[in-house]
Parts: C-alpha cells; structure tokens; sequence
C-alpha cells in the first residue's frame, strides 16, 4: 500500500469517527514483550547495549557519562 493510500484511507475514515475508532483499535502494532526494542534508555532513548542491572535502565554510553557520580569506580 502507498503512501497517497493510506491518506485516502484516513480522509475517508476522518468522516466517520466510529469506523476511524475501530480501524485504528484493529491497525495500532501490538505491544512488545520481547525482543531487543522492550527496553531502552531513560537518558536518551538508545535501544542498543541496555543494562538493566540495580534498575538502572541506561544503554551503556550513558552510564560512561555519569558513572563516577553514581558511585561506580573505575579500576582499570
């Protein structure tokens, strides 16, 4: 389906606000439960290279950043 498609299908909807509630209750993606996009990064949105641990919820540039002021010590 093309792009001017689906702005057809949208004016047409836009007419009927019933048919438009139903259509998009059928259309809209599901929700996630797994897979790599289910988390991402309370900082920057990044869903790549996610740490989770202690409830962090950061990708792992960010918690580079501000790990000194979290706590975290450097060894190496």
């Amino acid at each position: 389906m093309t792009t001017s498609d689906w702005k057809k299908t949208f004016q047409q909807l836009k007419a009927n606000p019933v048919k438009m509630k139903k259509y998009i209750k059928h259309n809209s993606p599901k929700a996630r439960t797994t897979g790599v996009a289910t988390k991402k990064c309370d900082r920057c949105g990044r869903y790549g290279g996610h740490i989770s641990k202690y409830g962090m919820n950061l990708c792992r540039c960010c918690f580079r950043e501000i790990a000194v002021k979290i706590g975290f010590k450097k060894y190496s």
